[in-house]
């Protein structure tokens, strides 16, 4: 099996001195693209740019043109950040002020992401999470069993579109399920314009195609539910055991997390690869209250419908019902696009009262301050 060139890391996030000899992929294999190369040239700080793998709250480690390094997070950047979802995460380019020696480097710049897959914070923050920065491709991996879920297909997609990557429907598993065709039908209801490809980590089939979807210095992530195979199949892409694979349930056939954290990994010959734990509730996370992305079925089919604000509701001349009547559109389909909006608008309306609390408690910290030296 071919060695990967990833640099591996102990628990106690060290660097591992057996990785200093292996080969340093240079900023272009990083990811590094000309949208990344105008942000450095208009700083007015010198800085060394680096690419987060591994990121904890104490210490990052970081993969620059010269080698891997550990790093900390500036203080000044620190409370610059507009929440926990600004700070640097896999996937995100930084800048780096060398540190003293052999101590660690200081991040002081994280530069504009390019694409960000986020998820509202689980519990009741209404905060995001940002799951993986500057990610090409999101490979959503699912497997051809009772945990294949449709509607769960279609928020993964919205969440990947929404980003700014594109997304691939990963359907693994491939040799215990005896007729994958259903699968494959159904997957490209939900995204007729997504690559589908049909694979197994445990055989190797469908690899090859799959890894004709890696461009060299592209980003992938794996997203996916827990026992979908992901592990075994960042395992498979890297050519070297990185992950600890694990075994599902047969009760359910579904799994629990083998993969405690996101990481991202170089892949030999080129690309990169994001692996990241099994999520057990994908909240979307929105800011603007627009239309769910991947129902181009449906959304064609508004575009016909009388009324330009049509909530597809009984309106009369409502083209989207009179699809589902013609038995052209699945009704469930209307319901999850309808379910998602209403999702997103909430969460629009929510940040909104959010920002307007935040601002009226900074003017009240300044009219305090001034109360109490009206000199200043």
């Amino acid at each position: 099996m071919e060695r990967s060139s990833v640099m591996h890391i102990d628990s106690d996030f060290s660097v591992d001195p057996s990785s200093q000899n292996e080969p340093r992929p240079d900023l272009i294999g990083l990811g590094w693209t000309p949208f990344f190369a105008s942000q450095l040239a208009s700083l007015e700080e010198a800085v060394q740019p680096a690419r987060v793998l591994l990121a904890s709250a104490s210490r990052h480690h970081v993969q620059t043109a010269d080698g891997p390094r550990l790093a900390v997070v500036s203080g000044r950047l620190a409370h610059e950040a507009a929440g926990r979802a600004a700070l640097p995460t896999v996937g995100d380019w930084v800048g780096l002020r060398p540190g003293d020696g052999a101590g660690p480097a200081y991040i002081v710049h994280t530069f504009a992401r390019n694409t960000c897959l986020r998820r509202k914070a689980a519990g009741p923050a209404m905060e995001a999470q940002v799951l993986a920065a500057n990610v090409d491709k999101v490979f959503i991996v699912t497997s051809l069993n009772a945990d294949f879920n449709v509607r769960r297909l279609e928020r993964y997609i919205e969440a990947v579109i929404d980003s700014g990557a594109r997304p691939v429907l990963v359907l693994n598993k491939a040799d215990v399920c005896p007729d994958p065709g259903r699968f494959i039908d159904a997957a490209r209801e939900v995204a007729p314009a997504a690559p589908v490809a049909l694979v197994s980590a445990l055989s190797g089939a469908g690899l090859d195609a799959l890894r004709a979807e890696i461009g060299a210095g592209e980003t992938i992530a794996l997203v996916g539910s827990s026992g979908v195979g992901k592990s075994a199949l960042s395992n498979r892409l890297l050519g070297v055991e990185v992950q600890r694979e694990g075994a599902i349930r047969a009760s359910d056939e579904r799994g629990r997390h083998t993969t405690a954290h996101r990481e991202l990994f170089v892949m030999p010959g080129g690309g990169l690869l994001i692996d990241t734990p099994g999520v057990r509730e994908l909240g979307l996370w929105s800011d603007d209250g627009a239309a769910p992305a991947g129902f181009d079925d449906v959304e064609a089919r508004a575009a016909a419908c009388r009324f330009r604000d049509c909530s597809h509701d009984g309106e009369p001349g409502c083209a989207v019902l009179r699809a589902i009547e013609e038995g052209e559109l699945d009704p469930e389909r209307l319901g999850a696009y309808l379910k998602l909006g209403a999702e997103r608008r909430y969460l629009a309306r929510q940040q909104d009262v959010r920002a307007r609390l935040e601002e009226k408690r900074r003017w009240k910290q300044i009219s305090k301050r001034m109360r109490a030296n009206p000199k200043q």
